[in-house]
């Protein structure tokens, strides 16, 4: 065999047998693709109701100033929600007088208006809340994120069992002696920051014919509380004074007995027909300068400004005497009534209600400050902006009359003693009755 053969047969073997192994070699298992589950889209947010239909919104501003400062904030409203008729169910009577009766009747028999104004603290939750008649409306402060841009004292005021009940409008000053700057240029006079000077001055106001303090308390016995509040203060400071309503000033004490002295003798220097006229009619004695001064909170100012009066030009202002230092605060605001006939409705005015530009379009019309602390201070006037340095430096009370400091029971009470104490000016009897008034509302011992 030649050797070219031999090396073809060898070279044909070796062929053979790599294709012999590779034919015979188990093929690898397929690889397995995982598979392919479809992704579920990513939950959308629902998207807010969009209110629709009518809302009654239920208050008692009438007057002069606020009036025009609520059609500012529905101005607000009615560009967001165009599509929304608001009814303006008012009820004249300075401090809610007459509009609380009307709203207590609604309420007990499970016809509530959408939204309703409400002193904020005690008023609405010692008397709505507990009655189990109201949302909370913390939910609202959360989605706007408002608990960054309301003091926490505010905060503290609108809540209770950990939930916030009410949305507020602005913050008022009850402690303001306001007064016509001619009269008292006239008669030599400056605006007193005491007892001592107030009286001085309305001795010469007498004397010259003038009404030296105007009063109009036909809508009930708040106004006189108002000025009584005023007086406490003078007398007891912040620290006494705030202990009155958690018991640990005593109502029968020295100081409580000659706040009510210093009333009857400012009942001297009022206007004869103070129980014919309500409290704007009263500022306008002042305006028309038949009176020298009035003590009212500083929705007094939103009157004047209604009139045609300029601060700090024909009016002026200061803390009421022996008040300096001290701001007795109180705020309007605004709750959810459980069974509201539109609750997306009232859920877009109370988001308005809380609102920077909400805030921004009533107060500066209202003679109120916003209750936020990011307001615009270029919209509001010298006063008001007086107002804002003082609530942010001076030591806080609460006002009695306006529901900050006690119950709406308690308020009631004391006022039923102030309404005595007007017409026959006893002292004893009327500390007595207030003093009683604490110890009915579980307080006082």
């Amino acid at each position: 065999m030649s050797r070219d053969v031999r090396w073809l047969i060898i070279a044909s073997l070796v062929v053979v047998a790599l294709v012999v192994g590779a034919c015979g070699a188990p093929a690898p298992p397929p690889t397995e693709e995982a598979p392919v589950v479809p992704t579920a889209p990513p939950p959308t947010e629902e998207a807010p109701a969009v209110p629709t239909g009518s809302i009654e919104i239920f208050s008692w501003w009438t007057a002069g100033g606020e009036a025009e400062g609520l059609a500012a904030m529905y101005d607000v409203f009615a560009a967001r929600y165009p599509e929304v008729e608001i009814i303006n169910a008012t009820v004249a009577g300075g401090a809610g007088s007459e509009a609380k009766a009307v709203l207590a009747t609604r309420m007990q028999a499970g016809d509530p208006p959408d939204s309703f104004q409400v002193h904020a603290g005690h008023e609405l939750i010692d008397t709505w809340v507990v009655a189990d008649k109201m949302e909370p409306v913390t939910f609202i402060f959360e989605e706007n994120n408002w608990l960054d841009v309301y003091p926490p004292g505010v905060i503290e005021v609108l809540s209770s069992g950990g939930d916030i009940w009410s949305v507020p409008v602005n913050i008022h000053r009850s402690n303001v002696l306001w007064y016509n700057k001619q009269v008292f240029e006239d008669n030599g006079l400056t605006a007193p920051t005491s007892l001592d000077e107030f009286f001085a001055a309305g001795d010469t106001l007498m004397a010259a014919g003038i009404t030296p303090l105007a009063l109009g308390d036909s809508g009930g016995a708040w106004v006189d509380l108002h000025v009584f509040e005023s007086l406490l203060l003078a007398h007891l400071g912040p620290e006494a004074d705030r202990g009155l309503w958690d018991g640990t000033t005593d109502w029968n004490g020295p100081e409580v007995t000659a706040a009510l002295e210093d009333f009857a003798r400012v009942m001297e220097y009022v206007n004869a027909d103070h129980s014919a006229l309500s409290w704007d009619q009263a500022a306008q004695l002042v305006v028309d300068g038949d009176a020298a001064m009035t003590i009212m909170g500083d929705w007094a100012e939103g009157y004047f400004k209604s009139v045609g009066l300029t601060p700090d030009v024909e009016f002026g202002y200061v803390p009421s005497p022996g008040t300096a230092g001290s701001f007795i605060m109180l705020s309007d605001s605004f709750g959810l009534p459980k069974g509201a006939p539109n609750r997306d409705g009232a859920i877009a005015w109370l988001t308005v209600c809380g609102s920077k530009e909400g805030q921004d379009a009533f107060n500066p019309i209202k003679g109120s400050i916003p209750a936020r602390t990011d307001g615009d201070r270029s919209l509001y006037d010298v006063y008001l902006q007086s107002a804002m340095d003082d609530f942010a430096s001076n030591e806080i009370v609460p006002s009695l009359p306006h529901g900050a400091a006690a119950s709406e029971g308690w308020v009631t009470a004391a006022g039923d003693a102030m309404t005595l104490f007007v017409a026959d000016l006893d002292v004893a009897a009327a500390q007595t009755a207030m003093a009683q008034a604490c110890v009915d509302a579980g307080v006082c011992q």
